[in-house]
C-alpha cells in the first residue's frame, strides 16, 4: 500500500516537493559554508519523494537549534509555507487527506530540519 500512495504523491506534488529541497540545497552549497546545510537539505529531499512509511525524530541539541535559527530566517519558512499551503488544498477534499497530512509533516521539518533523522514506520 505504501508503494501506492508514495507513487500517488509523486504524481500529485511531492515532486515539487522534493524539486524545492534540492533548489535549496544547490543554492546552500554554493559557498563552502554552507554545505552542511545544503546536504541536510538533500537528505530531506528523500522524504519529500516518498514520505508515507517515514517519520521524522528531533533529536538536536544547542548547535542543531543555532542553524535551526539561521534556516528558519534565510530558506525554512519558504519551504514550510509552501508545504503548509500545499497540505491546506489537499485537505479540503476527503480523498487527498493523507496527503495533506505528508505535507504538513514536511512543512514541520522544514521549520526545523537540523537534529532532525528520518526513520522508517514499523508496521506490527
Amino acid at each position: 500500500m505504501r508503494i501506492i500512495l508514495n507513487i500517488l504523491w509523486i504524481i500529485c506534488g511531492g515532486l515539487l516537493s522534493a524539486l524545492g529541497w534540492v533548489a535549496a540545497g544547490c543554492l546552500w552549497c554554493i559557498t563552502v559554508v554552507g554545505i552542511p546545510v545544503g546536504v541536510q537539505c538533500f537528505k530531506l529531499a528523500s522524504i519529500s519523494l516518498n514520505p508515507f512509511g517515514k517519520e521524522i525524530v528531533n533529536d538536536g541539541g544547542a548547535g542543531s537549534f543555532i542553524l535551526n535559527v539561521i534556516w528558519f530566517i534565510i530558506s525554512g519558512w519558504e519551504l514550510a509555507l509552501g508545504n503548509f499551503l500545499l497540505g491546506c488544498i489537499l485537505c479540503i477534499t476527503i480523498v487527498g487527506i493523507p496527503w495533506g497530512k505528508q505535507y504538513f509533516k514536511i512543512a514541520k521539518v522544514a521549520l526545523s530540519p537540523f537534529g532532525a533523522r528520518v526513520v522508517r514506520e514499523h508496521v506490527l
